[in-house]
C-alpha cells in the first residue's frame, strides 16, 4: 500500500471519531503548553541571572586587584605584569587600570569621586548617555563622567547632601565646568589641594533604572592621567602610589588593578585559574555565575519535570484512544489482512494515527504556550525585572524549544501508539472477522 494512501486512511479514521480525537488533542495540548511553559521559565530565570550579572560587568573579564599595601615590590601590578598576563592562552587582552581619588567643586557645591584612567578600548566598552570618548589626540585630560557622581555631592553652604534631601539638580557635571582638586599630601584640607578645569566630553548612561558600574566615577585616558599626574606632582610622591621605605617615589606606576579580557566565557575559569597559580588574586563574575546556574538549572529540571508529567499524561490518552481503536476496527483490521495488506502497513497507519494526535496537540499546545508565555511576561515581567536586573521577560520561548516542543509531542505520540499498532499486527485475520 502506497504512503500517501495511509495517510488519507489514518486521517480518515480520525475525523470519523471527532470528540474522541479532539479530547485526545486537547490532552497533549496541555502536556505541551504545561513542558514548554515550565522550560521557558526556566531559561528565562537562566538568562535573566546571566544578564543580571554581565549589568555589573563583562562575564569574560576577570579583574586583578593591587594589594600593594601589604605586599612586596615584586609583587605590585606594574607594566612588566601586564606583559606577562598577555601571554596566557585565551586572553585577548589586558588593560592596566589606574585610580586616583579628587574633591570636586561646582559653585557652593561640593563632592567626591575617583578619576579611573583606562586604555582606549576599555573607554569604547563604556555606554554613553551623552556626548563621545576623548579625544585621541587630546593633550589634556578630558573626563567621561559618571551618571550617578552628582550623588556624591553636598551644598558647603547648609552641609546637606542627597542624604538629607538635598536638591542637586544643579550640579551638571557634563555641561558646566567644575573644579578638580587633587591632593598635595592626601589630607582633605582644601588648602593642600591643586585646582584644575578639565572638560566633560561624555555622561555614562545609567540605563532605565539609573544604576551602572560606571556610575559612580570618572573616567579618562590613562596615558594622559599619568601625564597629568606626573606634570602636578613632579617628584613628590603621588597619594595612592607605595613609596619605598625612605618616602621616595618609584620612577613606575603602580595600577590599583588590571582587567584580563578573555576570548571566550567558557575560558574564563581556566585563566583565572592560570592567573592564581601565579600567585595573584584574580575575580570574575563568572565564577558567581556557574554557582547560580547551577541553582538555576536545578530549578529548570524540576519545572521541565513537572511539564513532562502532564505530557505523560497525554500520551497515556492517546495510548487509551488507540486501543479502544483496534477494539472497534477489528473487523476492519481483519478485512485488510485478508485482502493481502502487509502487517507493516497496518502497523504504520496506526502509528501516524498516533503521530498526527501529537502533531496537532503539539501545534495547538505550542500557541498555547506563546499566549501564557505573553501573559505571564506582561502581568509579572516588571517585578520581576526589579527583583533580577535582567530584561523583564520571565517566559522565553527560544526557536529551538518550539521546534522540539513539536517533534516531542509527535515523538511521544507515536511511542504511545506503538503498543496497539502492533497489537493490530498479531490480531488473527479469521478472528478478526468473525468478530462483532
Amino acid at each position: 500500500m502506497r504512503f500517501f494512501d495511509l495517510l488519507i486512511m489514518s486521517i480518515n479514521n480520525l475525523r470519523r471519531r471527532k470528540l474522541r480525537t479532539g479530547l485526545t488533542v486537547l490532552g497533549v495540548v496541555i502536556g505541551t503548553a504545561s513542558i514548554v511553559v515550565m522550560v521557558s521559565l526556566g531559561i528565562g530565570l537562566k538568562e535573566n541571572t546571566v544578564e543580571s550579572y554581565a549589568s555589573f560587568g563583562s562575564l569574560t573579564r576577570i579583574q586583578i586587584s593591587s594589594g600593594y599595601g601589604n605586599q612586596s615590590e615584586d609583587d605590585y601590578l606594574v607594566d612588566a605584569t601586564v606583559t606577562k598576563l598577555a601571554k596566557i592562552p585565551h586572553v585577548k587582552s589586558v588593560s592596566p587600570i589606574l585610580e586616583t581619588d579628587v574633591n570636586l567643586k561646582q559653585g557652593v557645591y561640593q563632592g567626591y569621586s575617583n578619576i579611573v584612567g583606562m586604555p582606549r578600548e576599555e573607554l569604547e566598552q563604556i555606554p554613553l548617555a551623552e556626548g563621545k570618548l576623548p579625544d585621541k589626540n587630546a593633550a589634556t585630560l578630558e573626563f567621561i563622567v559618571g551618571n550617578m557622581v552628582s550623588d556624591n555631592f553636598y551644598n558647603s553652604k547648609t552641609g546637606k547632601g542627597s542624604w538629607d534631601g538635598e536638591d542637586l539638580s544643579k550640579v551638571d557635571l557634563i555641561h558646566k565646568p567644575f573644579f578638580t582638586m587633587f591632593q598635595n599630601m592626601g589630607n582633605g584640607d582644601e588648602s593642600s589641594q591643586k585646582k584644575y578645569i578639565f572638560p566633560a566630553c561624555a555622561l555614562v548612561d545609567g540605563g532605565e533604572n539609573g544604576l551602572s558600574e560606571y556610575g559612580y566615577q570618572i573616567y579618562t585616558d590613562i596615558d594622559l592621567l599619568k601625564t597629568q599626574l606626573k606634570k602636578i606632582y613632579r617628584k613628590n610622591p603621588i597619594p595612592g602610589q607605595p613609596t619605598n621605605k625612605k618616602g621616595k617615589p618609584y620612577n613606575y606606576f603602580v595600577y590599583n588593578m588590571v582587567y584580563v579580557n578573555v576570548d571566550d566565557m567558557e575560558h574564563v575559569t581556566e585563566v583565572q585559574k592560570a592567573i592564581t597559580d601565579m600567585g595573584y588574586e584574580a575575580y570574575s563574575s563568572m565564577q558567581w555565575l556557574e554557582q547560580a546556574q547551577q541553582q538555576t538549572d536545578m530549578i529548570q529540571a524540576v519545572l521541565g519535570g513537572i511539564g513532562a508529567v502532564s505530557l505523560f499524561v497525554a500520551a497515556i490518552g492517546i495510548a487509551n484512544t488507540m486501543m479502544m481503536s483496534i477494539y472497534e476496527r477489528t473487523k476492519e483490521i481483519g478485512v485488510l489482512k485478508v485482502l493481502g495488506c502487509a502487517l507493516g502497513d497496518i502497523r504504520t497507519m496506526f502509528l501516524m494515527e498516533a503521530g498526527f494526535i501529537g502533531f496537532m496537540g503539539g501545534v495547538l499546545g505550542l500557541g498555547l504556550s506563546y499566549s501564557v508565555s505573553a501573559a505571564i511576561n506582561k502581568f509579572l515581567g516588571a517585578s520581576f525585572s526589579s527583583m533580577t536586573g535582567g530584561s523583564g521577560a520571565i517566559s522565553r520561548i527560544p526557536l529551538w524549544l518550539s521546534g522540539s516542543a513539536v517533534v516531542f509531542a509527535v515523538l511521544i505520540g507515536m511511542l504511545a501508539g506503538l503498543f496497539p499498532a502492533l497489537r493490530a499486527m498479531k490480531l488473527s485475520p479469521l478472528a478478526a472477522i468473525r468478530n462483532e
